[in-house]
């Protein structure tokens, strides 16, 4: 019964997302990544595990050792941060000289799709998202840690924040796909960057499989995930199940890669239970 809800869950998702793409909410959008994150719920930028209490998400401190800057209340919550700010994606839509966010999120289909698209949306520290606000992604020499043990770092009077190299080859993924998604612009500077993060900082296990949660739900991929699988695995017709995998490994790139959904029983993004589990 519960993997046939998961199931039912999914398809509904699917339908919700992919037949109204441009009347999905900002807020509803964070309940489906919520539900997307649920194997894997660990905080974008501190790496601190977060867990459910009522409805609401919270971070375990402890499990990274972040020490919160200066506000504890918002540092007590988890809130979805997105990674190409919608003042960046905003400033290029007229709609925001307008009348600023709320005027765009009401009146412009296009800043309502990409405000509300699961590729740019993580789970972070509600403090870690307050001050990285709008600034931009950079280095930052000699930069003292301001969050206890959590390798992040931010220049206020620069306006500049440094995440973990742990995921600064996902945020050049995602603006890679934000600007070829959305025709935005991106500054030469930060796109050399960029390029730089993509290849210091590999795709990882996680996040292909968001990558696939997220083509589920939503019908599109991250082509910079999906295309860049470094493996010496082929699509093969003559490997359809599960027991013809070798290895969790093998397994996962034939659901994430060749489509194989079918070795995904339960729906929840990982495939083969005998291999994976």
């Amino acid at each position: 019964m519960k993997h046939l809800c998961q199931i039912v869950f999914a398809m509904l998702l699917a339908f919700v997302l992919v037949g109204n793409a441009n009347a999905i909410s900002f807020s509803t959008a964070k309940k489906y990544a919520a539900s997307i994150y649920l194997n894997n719920q660990q905080a974008f930028y501190s790496g601190c595990e977060y867990y459910t209490q009522g409805k609401k998400l919270i971070p375990d401190h402890d499990t990274c050792g972040f020490v919160p800057r200066k506000s504890a209340s918002r540092a007590a919550r988890i809130e979805w941060e997105h990674v190409v700010p919608a003042w960046h994606f905003g400033h290029q839509r007229q709609c925001w000289q307008q009348g600023g966010r709320k005027y765009c999120t009401r009146y412009d289909p296009l800043f309502k799709q990409m405000e509300s698209d699961l590729h740019n949306l993580v789970p972070t520290i509600g403090e870690i998202n307050g001050d990285r606000s709008n600034f931009q992604y950079n280095m930052i020499p000699g930069e003292q840690r301001v969050y206890g043990a959590v390798d992040a770092e931010v220049d206020f009077k620069g306006k500049v924040f440094e995440p973990s190299k742990e995921v600064r080859g996902d945020i050049a993924r995602t603006y890679f796909y934000m600007r070829d998604e959305y025709n935005l612009r991106i500054s030469r500077k930060q796109t050399r960057l960029f390029h730089v993060w993509n290849k210091t900082d590999p795709v990882d296990n996680w996040e292909r499989e968001r990558n696939w949660h997220i083509q589920s739900v939503q019908g599109n991929a991250n082509t910079y995930i999906s295309d860049a699988y470094s493996t010496d695995y082929e699509c093969s017709s003559e490997k359809r199940y599960c027991s013809s995998m070798s290895s969790c490994e093998e397994a996962k790139f034939y659901l994430y890669q060749c489509g194989r959904i079918y070795m995904d029983g339960n729906n929840d993004g990982i495939p083969c239970n005998n291999l994976c589990r």
